[in-house]
């Protein structure tokens, strides 16, 4: 019964995988026509009413006064820093590009697991870890558009932290309630802020905007906001944080291949190679032991 838990976590982990994947690419998209804080406050929008109209259809009473902290503390990691630092790195740099960097998540989500969700792994899936990290780092200085320092890899820096111990937090949260929950409660707790923000940086060249940025901006708001934190709230809590967080190796090349289709960035032969290794890195850390302290 144990491992078949931890199975159907898996497959919903790398269904939040793909939903995830989605993100970059359909923000690039997003952002050249919207603002980038506009899109971040507009998208948290979007999530908040659908989160509060979930939580008042099914009659969820409120959390407990001491979830409250970890709540928002999750919330400030995945509704604030990680949108706002993808969408700034997104003006700077290709989604491609940005989505290989994400590679690093996994590595960064176990550690952040360690410290707040209170896991913790073997040696061997720190070791596979970091071998996993290598290849993707070996696959960002690969590409032509990768040798040059830009300052959207400083955002993209800040997205990996924000997104890490979002994630951690989120997974610990996801024990005590549900996952949609979680991320429902996060999303109405900031939803008044959200609505301040947007009002306060609406722009003025909206009716400009093309339809295709407005399905980014929908995209984001429902699926990357809301929706994907559902299966992956479930997942982690499901089959644990750093196991879960660690599938998140093979968002690069979901994004590789999304960028290619919404993007027009057009994928290497040789992220194949990079992807297979990433496959087998993941294959084999998932045999190694995880401990909860």
């Amino acid at each position: 019964m144990k491992e078949t838990r931890k199975n159907i976590g898996l497959a919903l982990g790398i269904a939040g995988v793909v939903l995830f994947g989605g993100t970059l690419p359909v923000t690039r998209f997003a952002v050249a026509s919207i603002d980038p804080l506009f899109l971040t406050a507009a998208r948290a929008v979007i999530a908040g009413f659908a989160g509060v109209l979930v939580l008042l259809a099914l009659r969820r009473p409120v959390p407990l006064r001491p979830l409250w902290g970890e709540l928002i503390l999750a919330g400030l990691c995945t509704i604030v820093g990680f949108p706002v630092f993808t969408a700034l790195a997104m003006f700077s740099v290709p989604a491609a590009h940005g989505g290989v960097v994400l590679g690093i998540i996994p590595l960064a989500t176990a550690a952040a697991a360690a410290l707040v969700a209170h896991e913790r792994p073997s040696l061997g899936f720190w070791c596979v870890s970091l071998l996993g990290a290598a290849v993707i780092i070996a696959f960002v200085l690969s590409r032509p558009e990768a040798r040059a320092f830009a300052l959207g890899d400083v955002f993209l820096f800040g997205t990996v932290i924000s997104g890490a111990f979002g994630y951690a937090l989120s997974g610990r949260l996801s024990r005590r309630m549900p996952g949609w929950e979680v991320v429902s409660w996060q999303v109405a707790a900031f939803l008044p802020l959200s609505l301040v923000a947007t009002v306060a940086l609406w722009p003025h060249s909206l009716a400009m905007v093309p339809l295709p940025a407005w399905i980014g901006l929908a995209y984001v708001g429902l699926v990357s906001q809301y929706l994907a934190f559902f299966v992956f709230n479930a997942a982690m809590a499901m089959a644990g944080v750093a196991r879960v967080g660690q599938l998140m190796l093979l968002q690069p090349f979901v994004i590789v291949v999304l960028a290619a289709l919404v993007n027009g960035e057009p994928p290497q032969l040789s992220t194949l190679a990079y992807a297979a290794a990433v496959v087998a890195t993941v294959l084999l850390g998932q045999r190694m032991a995880i401990r909860q302290r």
